[in-house]
């Protein structure tokens, strides 16, 4: 009885000291995180193009001449208030069942908009899968809410794509966008 006693007093001992022998190290905040990576195998890396500049035709879907147009209205408004915005036209979203998180991961692996302002907005359109999605960093979502985006879509920008004017949708998209990010 005397040993079962003792072991139980040994076996306490030890418990006690090993759970209460962890340092809990307080760590601060990394001011430089990591970027995101994406496997490369299943999702991300793989499915999302190289960015080329503001406007990212993929898709063929504009004229030489209505790129540079698009490029201008975005350099403009880039000069005035800092804000990001690409273009992306696409065929297909890869490895990809989601339209939206194919958008929403493309805008996050170019870094749409300043790190420390969160400042982007990606337009991304798909003639042949017939998709489009506007995808806003976390401060412009503040100024461009999902029913401002949303109303630019519907009413602005789908009954051009509808008309098979991709281009003329996009430009009064992005004005209409332009017009509402202050």
């Amino acid at each position: 009885m005397m040993r079962k006693i003792a072991r139980l007093i040994i076996f306490g001992f030890l418990i006690f000291n090993v759970t209460n022998c962890k340092t809990v190290e307080k760590k601060k905040p990394n001011p430089n995180p990591p970027k995101v990576e994406f496997d490369s195998y299943y999702l991300g890396k793989s499915d999302f193009p190289e960015p080329k500049g503001f406007i990212n035709d993929y898709e063929l879907i504009f004229t030489p001449e209505e790129q540079v147009k698009l490029t201008n209205i975005i350099k403009e408004f880039e000069k005035k208030t800092s804000n990001q915005i690409a273009v992306v036209t696409i065929k297909s979203i890869g490895k990809y069942t989601d339209f939206d998180k194919y958008a929403v991961d493309l805008s996050d692996y170019w870094k749409i908009g300043q790190y420390n302002k969160d400042n982007g907005l990606t337009i991304i359109l798909s003639k042949t899968l017939k998709k489009i999605r506007i995808s806003t960093g976390n401060q412009t979502e503040h100024i461009l809410t999902d029913e401002i985006c949303m109303k630019i879509l519907s009413d602005k920008i789908i009954p051009e794509l509808k008309k098979g004017e991709y281009y003329n949708g996009i430009e009064i998209g992005l004005t209409e966008l332009i017009k509402n990010w202050k």
